[in-house]
């Protein structure tokens, strides 16, 4: 990685420039980043990874790969180059350490489970508080065996034996992460897996997850939304650009909505875009922003004040904290539904971004699932992202209306996006 990501223990937003218009190029998507790297390390042949994230995730899932005795490498230009298994976990032994990377724990499993060996998994504790319950007892009635016998979150240890394949059925709100790390692993199996899912959440990532495993050579059938069949193959190793995260460009649309100004972020486009979270785009556009595709990027311009409104962002759960930060602009109030997901991340986020938004002065509303902020005029304070990257640089995007908004641990924006509060300077009043 290349840089030294913010390491103050406090970072003061200032406002907004006036008369914002700015471009902006955001890192690689962490998501496909994450999923190109075990596909390129499941592979036939070398992969060559262009535009991937260096970030803390996308590091500790490399250096997760490379416990497992695959070359992974990044050169002097950030592109990673993968020489594959082709369809083999080299290491017969080995620990691997997830950090704080979800999609390490989770995908790493399930990739293990279809090797030959012993894999002692283990993680940060913010990590080892996530649940991974129904991923294991899907790799348990594939043939694998844990220690501890009933393990349902990390550490643990996995004797792998392979996987079965036939048929195998996830409850209802399963996370999206264990359906793709099934998905992926599953062609290393021995007889075809037949995978039904039960109220599939956050199908957008399950949407990606496909169209990845697609380009690196291994099509799955899919019945409806919630059934899928992948047959035993081997991937086949490319060369891969991966696209800009959306997820971090939305903190910069977001700039746009409350500012009035104009943000383009390079390099990304709405049509065909792999990732769910594009549609934040769709939501902006309802509030009242004007969103346009130009050659070399999108374009959003903020209206002035935001319309109010009511949106389920189920499949889109990583931007419900962009909107929160966004709400209390508005013309009425914003209510977020379909999110009880997010209680499970790095943070109880509904939490996190509630107690945050009361502590500016902001008025909110809760429950399990919604979370509902009312228009108001935020005052400046201190905000605890409690760890977690997307807490942080939502109240990035607060603080460009409100004078005196100090984000506590800055430096946790590592996790997915270093150089943030790097990129942020050129948004506000007196960096120009």
């Amino acid at each position: 990685m290349s840089g030294v990501p913010d390491r103050e223990s406090e970072r003061a937003i200032r406002p907004a420039r006036s008369g914002l218009d700015v471009s902006v190029r955001v890192p690689g998507s962490k998501s496909i980043t994450n999923r190109a790297l075990l596909l390129a390390a499941l592979a036939g042949g070398s992969s060559t990874l262009r535009g991937a994230l260096a970030a803390g995730d996308t590091l500790a899932f490399a250096a997760g790969l490379r416990s497992l005795g695959f070359a992974v490498a990044q050169d002097a230009a950030g592109v990673w180059r993968v020489r594959g298994g082709a369809g083999r976990i080299p290491s017969a032994e080995a620990d691997v350490w997830c950090a704080e990377a979800g999609t390490a724990a989770r995908f790493l499993l399930a990739a293990c489970a279809a090797g030959r060996g012993r894999y002692r998994l283990d993680a940060a504790p913010q990590l080892q508080r996530r649940p991974l319950a129904d991923l294991l007892e899907a790799l348990r009635a594939q043939g694998a065996r844990t220690e501890p016998p009933d393990a349902d979150c990390l550490p643990l240890t996995l004797e792998a034996r392979g996987l079965k394949g036939g048929s195998l059925r996830l409850p209802g709100a399963t996370s999206s992460q264990f359906v793709s790390a099934l998905l992926m692993a599953a062609p290393l199996g021995r007889a075809p897996l037949e995978l039904a899912v039960e109220g599939l959440v956050s199908r957008p990532y399950v949407d990606m997850t496909l169209a990845m495993m697609a380009r690196f050579g291994v099509d799955a059938e899919r019945r409806g939304h919630e059934h899928f069949r992948v047959v035993p193959a081997v991937y086949g190793g490319r060369d891969y650009v991966v696209e800009p995260d959306v997820s971090t460009a939305s903190y910069f649309f977001a700039a746009a909505a409350v500012s009035g100004g104009r943000v383009k972020v390079l390099g990304l486009r709405r049509e065909g875009c792999l990732q769910g979270d594009i549609r934040f785009l769709d939501v902006l556009e309802a509030m009242g922003c004007s969103v346009r595709d130009e050659p070399d990027g999108v374009v959003v311009a903020g209206p002035g004040t935001p319309a109010g409104l009511s949106a389920d962002m189920s499949d889109i759960s990583d931007t419900f904290m962009t909107l929160a930060a966004v709400a209390p602009f508005a013309s009425s109030p914003v209510t977020i539904t379909g999110i009880a997901n997010v209680r499970l991340k790095e943070s109880d986020r509904i939490a996190a971004m509630e107690t945050n938004l009361r502590r500016l002065g902001v008025k909110t509303a809760s429950g399990p699932d919604f979370l509902r902020v009312y228009p108001g005029t935020p005052t400046g304070g201190r905000i605890d992202p409690h760890g977690d990257h997307r807490i942080a640089m939502s109240f990035a995007v607060l603080g460009l209306r409100v004078r005196g908004v100090i984000v506590e641990d800055p430096g946790c924006v590592s996790k997915t996006c270093p150089h943030f509060f790097e990129l942020w300077k050129g948004l506000e009043e007196g960096t120009a």
